[in-house]
């Protein structure tokens, strides 16, 4: 299987039992605390997202898959990507999306591993995920050995570092678990003192309400007013507790070339990506993770970023492109618009990373 595995592009595969019942009260806790935000199904799903046997009826074996997902390592690209960040009329978009979206590539290669032991096997019953349904998957990661869970919350590999996706196949043929590995975070807290909007509000503990990944990807409505300084000039997702992190110096390059980044995704200026029309964001975000937010989603991260550029600096041509959409029909754009039109004249108050 490992074999299968790699030939497909993972880095990595484990086995995990379907006992996460430890892991009930934590998760409990983080709904109960709203930390999940305007995410719905998140409540939804409830305990089932801890019981792979009620989500899939049969479940005795949860294989586990990561697959790494950078384009490529050079020297210093944490310090690279960090530099980004100081480039306020640059609009930067998180390192996974930059390529094709990762649900595709991974259920696919899931799928065919699936087929290759039910041509060893003869058939048996099983389901892929990656990030589509109630399933715990840092936590079948974790117990499968895949890594530890790190402060960010996310999974840490002492060979890869945090830049990888997670896959699951629930099968219903009773497996071997893969042994755990221990936390080597030590006394770091790094992950947690980088983060622009405080949204780690303590070690394995996620507002995903503040976090900026959240924000520019999954609200739907109004940025909160006093986050909005502090979101730079990130347009989609945030890498910084990940690029902050000494783990990820040993990240690896993937192994398809899917993830590849896509031209007019890096280094593009906000003011031409603010300019696409919604046949243009269709077209340049097919195949994209980008695309599902919707074009006007884009627009509205786009106004915070480009009014963050504003109070770094008067820019006529970005100040004519805001102005071009402050008649823009979606509400929520036009009161982000004319959000960032407002601070030309601001000072940027102090922040991390603003």
């Amino acid at each position: 299987m490992r074999d299968w595995a790699r030939e497909l592009g993972f880095s990595q595969i484990g086995v995990a039992g379907v006992d996460l019942s430890t892991a009930e009260p934590g998760l409990l806790a983080w709904l109960a605390n709203g930390f999940h935000g305007s995410m719905d199904y998140m409540q939804a799903h409830g305990l089932r997202r801890a019981r792979p046997a009620e989500l899939v009826p049969g479940t005795t074996s949860v294989i586990t898959a990561r697959m790494d997902y950078l384009a490529a390592t050079p020297e210093g690209w944490q310090a690279i990507e960090f530099d980004r960040l100081e480039r306020p009329t640059e609009g930067i978009v998180s390192l996974y999306a930059r390529g094709r979206d990762y649900h595709k590539v991974l259920r696919n290669r899931l799928q065919k591993l699936a087929d290759r032991i039910a041509d060893a096997i003869g058939p048996f019953g099983h389901r892929v995920f990656t990030d589509s349904a109630p399933v715990l998957e840092v936590e079948l990661a974790a117990r499968s050995g895949q890594g530890w869970r790190g402060r960010h919350t996310l999974v840490l590999n002492r060979e890869g570092g945090s830049m990888f996706f997670l896959g699951e196949i629930y099968v219903d043929v009773a497996l071997p678990p893969t042994e755990p590995v221990g936390d080597h975070c030590g006394s770091c807290h790094a992950c947690l003192d980088v983060c622009p909007t405080g949204a780690i509000v303590a070690p394995y503990r996620l507002d995903a309400r503040r976090c900026i990944s959240y924000l520019t990807i999954e609200h739907a409505g109004s940025i909160p007013v006093e986050l909005r300084p502090l979101m730079g000039n990130r347009i989609y997702g945030c890498d910084d507790c990940q690029l902050v992190c000494p783990w990820n110096k040993f990240a690896q390059p993937a192994l398809v070339p899917d993830f590849a980044p896509r031209a007019g995704l890096v280094g593009q200026s906000l003011v031409a990506l603010f300019a696409w029309n919604e046949e243009e964001f269709l077209r340049f975000t097919e195949g994209s993770p980008i695309r599902r937010i919707g074009h006007a989603r884009w627009l509205r991260n786009i106004a915070v970023a480009m009014g963050n550029a504003l109070r770094k600096g008067e820019d006529a041509e970005m100040r004519a492109a805001l102005q071009a959409r402050a008649g823009h029909p979606d509400g929520v754009v036009r009161e982000h618009v004319e959000w960032a039109l407002g601070q030309g004249d601001s000072q940027a108050p102090g922040s991390r990373r603003s």
